[in-house]
């Protein structure tokens, strides 16, 4: 098996050919950066390829086993982030122009080093929505990341790099982010598995930010033991992120065999059974059969609680932008300086009550644990559109596709429940689309405990895309 086809399995199966000195690290780095010179023009997941610094990283991992030094679990396994992490010697942008004339980070995010503490190489940086204020992977600065099942459709975003990255095959693994569900929707639309964690479980030092209450970082990966893997290694203290959760780090690698046993499913009902396209549906029936088909629950006030999400979202991120948006609007990409303009009027009583709605629904969603593990629901309420649309009928009601493709995912990041995104192929479907493992607070090795069964019984997958002409 060549590196290249090696590229297509796991993370976990490189670092344990790269361990063995059956392959090098130096090889398995230099068939990423081929497939990305290869295929990236055409899909537009990467702003920039590390090249230098990858060849440096594998050849001293390779230096290190020749001299019977310990690797990491991640040795060799080549990686990339999304841009608006620091990464040594690059500026970052955050899908934006005007960050383009920062000066490069001084040294790299926490997670970025972590990942590469445990012997994994960064190849470069993802595209990614302006500001991470996108659900589309369109950005007008450096053109869209596109879908490599169909290049035609959205990638999703803010993190469409990392779904076009992890799809095509041109690395195992990516770092993305997700404030009101922008690791989730990409994972939907691009047919990959993602992480949102706990808020505040992964350190956010060295990242730029969005709505500061509600951001999460956390992995792409095109299976679940690899997920859990670069969780593991990201876990841990950081002094340089006042939002870090201070808890003891799971080793969720090693509980991803207890299979479902023991464990209390619900499938959300009320507002995440509306307000989609039949594939949405379809995709959440599938998984509750493989759990046994599980009873129906609620998280009461959903809709009212994805409306409280888009008023601190607004207030919170215009707020942080102000000064750009006072000097440099003309730079911005239109449909963000729209959104952050009208979040700049949002009256503070708003916000408030926005944030003490949250409150109240955080406990409810606590209430709804006591009777659950885990519930499920749908990632995004349709397949991928086509690059370029700007309207989404959902129930009959023309919208804006661009704030309601997040309808399902926001409720949840709102008040900082883990999910594992799982990717579903439904019979005779061209695209992929994604469902919600849902779990309690720092309960992430449940979550990734029920997505790692499903995975097995085959009821989601994350094939890599087939090249044209294959």
């Amino acid at each position: 098996m060549t590196a290249d086809e090696r590229l297509l399995g796991s993370a976990s199966a490189i670092a344990a050919v790269v361990t063995a000195g059956r392959v090098s690290a130096t090889a398995m780095t230099e068939a990423a950066l081929a497939r990305i010179a290869r295929l990236d023009p055409g899909l537009g997941a990467f702003t920039d390829v590390t090249a230098a610094r990858a060849r440096a990283t594998a050849a001293a991992i390779d230096a290190d086993r020749d001299a019977g030094r310990p690797l990491g679990a991640l040795a060799g396994v080549p990686f990339a982030v999304k841009n608006l992490f620091d990464v040594e010697g690059l500026p970052t942008r955050a899908g934006s122009k005007i960050n383009r004339e920062r000066a490069p980070a001084s040294r790299d995010a926490t997670l970025v080093a972590r990942l590469e503490a445990a012997g994994a190489v960064l190849v470069g940086a993802l595209n990614m929505g302006e500001w991470a204020y996108d659900f589309t992977g369109e950005n007008a600065h450096d053109g869209p990341s596109r879908n490599p099942h169909d290049p035609t459709r959205m990638a999703g975003g803010s993190s469409g790099g990392c779904g076009t990255a992890l799809a095509a095959g041109m690395v195992p693994l990516a770092l993305g982010s997700d404030t009101n569900g922008s690791i989730r929707v990409p994972s939907s639309f691009c047919g990959v598995f993602g992480l949102k964690p706990t808020y505040g479980r992964l350190s956010r030092a060295g990242t730029f930010p969005f709505v500061s209450s509600l951001d999460h970082l956390g992995p792409f990966a095109r299976s679940v033991a690899d997920l859990a893997l670069a969780f593991d290694a990201m876990q841990g203290d950081d002094r340089a992120d006042p939002h870090l959760a201070r808890r003891r780090p799971l080793a969720t690698s090693t509980t991803l065999g207890g299979g479902l046993t023991g464990l209390r499913f619900g499938v959300l009902g009320d507002h995440f059974a509306r307000n989609g396209h039949r594939e949405a549906f379809a995709a959440v029936a599938k998984v509750a059969e493989a759990l046994g088909r599980p009873p129906t629950v609620f998280l009461p006030e959903a809709a009212r609680a994805r409306a409280a999400a888009y008023v601190i979202t607004a207030a919170e991120g215009a707020a942080l932008h102000l000064e750009r948006l006072r000097t440099r609007a003309g730079d911005f990409d239109p449909d963000t300086r729209d959104r952050f303009l009208a979040g700049a009027t949002v009256p503070a009583a708003w916000v408030i009550r926005a944030q003490t709605f949250r409150r109240w629904f955080a406990e409810a969603a606590e209430r709804l644990f006591d009777t659950v593990d885990v519930v499920i629901a749908p990632s995004t309420p349709c397949v991928a559109p086509v690059s370029g649309t700007k309207r989404l009928v959902l129930d009959g009601v023309d919208l804006p596709l661009r704030p309601n493709i997040g309808v399902y995912t926001q409720p949840i990041s709102f008040v900082g429940l883990p999910v594992v995104a799982v990717p579903v192929w439904l019979p005779g479907a061209g695209l992929p689309i994604g469902v919600q493992i849902i779990a309690r607070p720092w309960a992430e090795d449940v979550a990734l405990r029920v997505a790692a069964a499903l995975e097995a019984m085959g009821t989601v997958a994350a094939p890599v895309a087939a090249e044209e002409g294959t």
